[in-house]
């Protein structure tokens, strides 16, 4: 077996003051793949000393969260293991009792509520006697030590930012996403203390591969070109870019945590590897990462993880 790096707890998670490793292990859930393999997957990123795992119910029906249950049994010690409240318009305690369940856990580290990304969902979740104060409720019944959101809009996360409820947001941080997750949501975050985990490092596939994200095949993909003027029925490669890439940017951003989709051990091995040999990139670097990205995400899909545009904007 290769020898894995061993990354050891690189900073705070903002003011939770829990010590975490710069990259963490995303969804893994696979129904296609046997339960077995999953765990033992995550079980060698926990091997190699990732100590943060997210998973949520909605992740193929609450598979993800059997699995990683079942990878953290005997080892949950000193794991920050992150889970969400997936319906937005519920009571925030069943769909707890579910997770916990699955998860066979007593408690969790963070309760998100997962992807509030409309401006009203915010207002009714931070509302008096809304989903944060019940989110409040679990902590004080010690069902999990911290809360939060996870969000693809900017005017969502700076709201959260600003009322004070948030003990860590999670948001878009990599080669492809709306400038103002970095130039304003990352710095506002860390100058309140508020705990950042990030993930599109990859931007669901779409810069390391030809998919719509999350592997789906393009819906329409383009073709190449036979001398003869005619179609060549095998596409060419659309453009991509190198893990190495796509980590190092992320990195360089510096948010506490980059959730990487660590499913197979060869793409942790890869992120490991990026990882460890990270060196932050210079301007000149960010602007040409950003650029290819660019290119990279063309005829591949929506880009649901950015906001929609302001008119005029």
């Amino acid at each position: 077996m290769t020898a894995l790096p061993r990354f050891q707890p690189r900073r705070p998670l903002g003011r939770t003051g829990v010590p975490v490793t710069r990259i963490g292990a995303g969804d893994l859930a696979d129904r296609s793949v046997p339960k077995e393999r999953c765990v033992a997957t995550l079980r060698r990123a926990l091997d190699a000393g990732v100590n943060v795992v997210d998973t949520a119910p909605m992740y193929e029906d609450g598979y993800s969260e059997e699995i990683v249950g079942e990878a953290l049994r005997g080892r949950r010690e000193g794991v920050f293991v992150v889970d969400k409240i997936d319906h937005l318009d519920r009571p925030v305690a069943p769909q707890l009792d579910g997770s916990l369940g699955r998860l066979g856990l007593r408690a969790v580290d963070l309760l998100v509520f997962h992807s509030v990304s409309e401006p009203a969902a915010w207002g009714r979740l931070a509302a008096p006697g809304g989903g944060m104060q019940e989110l409040g409720d679990e902590l004080r019944r010690g069902r999990a030590r911290f809360r939060g959101i996870s969000s693809h809009h900017p005017d969502v996360l700076a709201a959260a930012l600003d009322s004070g409820l948030c003990d860590v947001v999670m948001f878009p941080v990599g080669p492809y996403v709306h400038p103002r997750y970095v130039q304003e949501i990352l710095p506002r975050a860390r100058a309140l203390g508020v705990g950042t985990i990030c993930f599109k490092t990859f931007g669901g596939g779409k810069l390391l591969g030809d998919t719509e994200g999350y592997g789906r095949a393009l819906s329409e993909r383009p073709r190449g070109k036979l001398s003869s003027g005619g179609e060549d029925a095998a596409a060419p490669a659309l453009p991509r870019l190198p893990v190495e890439a796509c980590v190092r940017y992320t990195l360089t951003c510096d948010p506490d945590v980059a959730l990487l989709g660590l499913s197979f051990p060869n793409e942790q091995d890869a992120a490991f590897a990026a990882a460890a040999a990270f060196r932050p990139m210079d301007e000149a670097e960010l602007a040409d990462t950003r650029r290819r990205a660019a290119e990279a995400v063309q005829g591949k899909g929506a880009v649901w993880w950015n906001p929609p545009e302001r008119p005029g904007a």
